[in-house]
């Protein structure tokens, strides 16, 4: 079929700048790249991994830095830029850098701001392939690093030295939902003369943006809630233009690992609907840990939006006023032993959940940590993070509450 005749550059559907102070539902939706000549309304997905130059002069210039264009896959993508610009415009950031994992993306940072010499001191209630990267993998190339209790201020402040450059939290944790202070470490590391970052996975820009709070530095496993039906893996940095361009962006052109224009896309995509998602999630995740606080077989609920959190009024005053749509239980048992045969018949006896270790589904997903995301740690680094055997984390989906309650039920009351 013969294509219509057309002019290009008269059919070039201009777009005009956003307005300055949108709300995040719209920015989640609108923020982007300039359409193409074609004008399509939805975000284009431009798979490719070289760009055709209009001239060797040109393609000199943007090689060397002197021009903008696109030259290389492993340097820029419009689809990749589209999801970039979207997530600095919802977490109130200069600019943004995609890569191919949330893991990644710390990597990316840590290879960007530190050198052989250089501290960190991060959470001890962090991920545990993030407590792994820093003090294992960056400790055999000379970075020193110190962990510390999530809520301990003081903690913090003595574990800085003079060649500490940069604090290191997640907030709330993965997976004891723990609530950190993030105007106060600020503070604390810019004091010092270090960065703060913060992995926002749990919370996203809809419930916190950590730079209005100080923050120099936010990080996502976009794979998570970003996506939010567990598609696709993506991480991303959130900072401002100097930290992104003049730091992280030569190292990633560098070490590559970058985000796939398909990734980018889906992710995009998702950021559409984060909004509604993460209100939606978090409400059930509400009732979900009410209900079980109730459950004579469960001896704690971990949940930031419970009175009974240790941390509930400061997540509240982060969190807008919403506690995120991760919980974590414990089992109630005798001994470690029991209760990691009992955290294993609750999980086994589900119908309709999902036992998986990722997060931030529209379908429940729930995990045995212990064994899991903390299984590489050793017995005292899981005891020092609160990881017991009878914790299960539960990711809240968009399932019908009263489900959830009876596929956890098969469970809970066959003990």
């Amino acid at each position: 079929m013969r294509e219509p005749e057309h002019d290009l550059e008269s059919d070039f559907m201009s777009q005009h700048p956003l307005p300055e102070n949108l709300h995040l539902d719209t920015l989640a939706v609108r923020a982007a790249m300039d359409r193409s000549q074609y004008g399509e309304n939805s975000e284009a997905l431009y798979l490719t991994s070289g760009y055709v130059q209009p001239s060797a002069e040109a393609s000199a210039r943007r090689f060397a830095g002197e021009e903008e264009g696109y030259t290389y896959g492993r340097s820029g993508n419009p689809t990749v830029s589209s999801f970039e610009m979207r997530l600095a415009a919802m977490e109130g950031t200069e600019a943004a850098l995609a890569t191919s994992s949330g893991m990644s993306s710390i990597l990316l940072m840590l290879f960007s701001l530190l050198k052989s010499g250089d501290h960190v001191v991060y959470s001890q209630s962090m991920f545990g392939s993030t407590l792994k990267l820093i003090g294992s993998e960056f400790a055999r190339f000379g970075v020193e690093s110190t962990v510390v209790p999530q809520t301990d201020l003081a903690a913090w402040t003595a574990a800085i030295r003079p060649n500490t450059k940069i604090l290191f939290a997640e907030t709330p944790t993965n997976p004891l939902t723990e609530v950190c202070d993030i105007q106060a470490l600020a503070d604390l590391a810019h004091n010092a003369g270090a960065w703060l970052a913060v992995d926002n996975c749990f919370a996203t820009p809809i419930l916190q943006r950590p730079v209005d709070m100080g923050a120099d530095i936010v990080m996502h496993s976009g794979t998570k809630y970003l996506d939010g039906q567990g598609r696709v893996m993506a991480g991303a940095l959130c900072a401002s233009e100097a930290l992104i361009t003049g730091k992280c962006l030569p190292v990633m052109k560098n070490g590559g690992m970058v985000l796939s224009p398909f990734n980018a896309w889906v992710v995009l995509k998702g950021l559409e609907t984060l909004d509604i998602r993460m209100r939606a999630q978090s409400a059930r995740a509400h009732e979900m840990a009410t209900w079980l606080e109730q459950h004579p077989m469960v001896s704690r609920v971990h949940y930031p939006g419970l009175v009974s959190h240790p941390q509930h009024a400061l997540a509240m005053k982060q969190m807008s006023h919403m506690g995120g749509a991760v919980l974590s239980f414990d089992v109630k048992a005798p001994d470690p032993q029991t209760a990691r045969t009992r955290a294993f018949h609750v999980l086994d006896s589900l119908r309709v959940l999902s036992l998986c270790t990722n997060l931030g589904d529209t379908k429940t997903l729930l995990t045995h940590p212990a064994s899991t995301s903390h299984g590489k740690l050793s017995e005292d680094q899981r005891q020092a993070a609160g990881i017991g055997q009878g914790l299960i984390r539960m990711a809240v989906g968009l399932e019908h509450v009263g489900d959830m309650q009876v596929d956890l039920l098969r469970g809970l009351d066959t003990l």
